[in-house]
């Protein structure tokens, strides 16, 4: 089935005001190219003057918290995300559940939140080198989908993205005979916890993604888009990424 390319950009804990800048570039190749959904998560502190500034561009959140209000400092709920004009959410992103202790429970309870108020949740899920390297890839990654993806998902508000944890940020990737093997797994899984609803799924791929490879990965079957982190922090090297999956 014909899905939607989409392209994401995480900017992580990195960008100030001044830096918003950036977003106008994105924005004009985003109107430019209106076959592929375009989002830009920055820092919680960003979303609403992002929002504010390029309102032709998607605007989203790095992480949100499982309940919709309490005592949880420091946390974000994702009301306060809908409310600054977010539209998406990402959730269990590597680095949060490494970080943060993240367990696919709370993942999927952030997932239900963010739907409860009309996000968009992008679920990430993805192996470390040593997993792979015990040939535990795609074991690890269906796994975290069974225990991550809400029963009661459907295609419009649920995005999984694929990021070999080992490939984030190092300029390495998987094979795209690899990749095309774990984002079949992924769909497949899928289908095991939703159903039909999994064939309009978009599965994105994330781990070092470029202008210089977005066009092999963007390629490969069941792979509907990417998860950019470094390269979506400047419109140059982002835009060309949105220029690949527009063909």
């Amino acid at each position: 089935m014909a899905r939607r390319k989409l392209i994401a950009g995480n900017w992580k804990m990195n960008g100030h005001l001044d830096h918003l800048r950036e977003l106008h570039g994105i924005e004009k190749a985003a109107k430019s190219h209106a076959d592929v959904d375009v989002a830009i998560c920055p820092p919680a502190t960003l979303i609403a003057p992002a929002v504010q500034r390029t309102p032709g561009l998607t605007i989203g959140g790095q992480d949100c918290h499982e309940e919709d209000r309490g005592a949880h400092t420091g946390c974000v709920a994702a009301p306060m995300l809908a409310e600054a004009g977010a539209k998406c959410v990402i959730v269990g992103h590597s680095e949060r559940r490494a970080d943060q202790g993240e367990s696919d429970a709370d993942v999927q309870g952030k997932a239900l939140a963010a739907h409860r108020h009309g996000l968009q949740a992008i679920i990430c899920v993805g192996e470390t080198e040593e997993q792979r390297d015990a040939g535990e890839a795609e074991a690890v990654v269906t796994a975290q989908i069974a225990g991550s993806v809400p029963p009661e998902a459907t295609a419009d508000w649920l995005v999984i993205a694929y990021e070999p944890v080992w490939a984030i940020g190092t300029g390495r990737i998987p094979t795209i005979d690899d990749v095309a093997a774990i984002h079949a797994a992924i769909r497949a899984k899928l289908g095991d916890i939703i159903g039909g609803e999994a064939d309009g799924v978009r599965i994105l791929y994330g781990g070092s993604m470029n202008g210089d490879n977005a066009s092999d990965l963007l390629a490969v079957d069941n792979v509907d888009g990417g998860l950019v982190g470094g390269a979506s922090l400047s419109a140059d090297k982002f835009v060309p990424i949105i220029e690949a999956a527009a063909g």
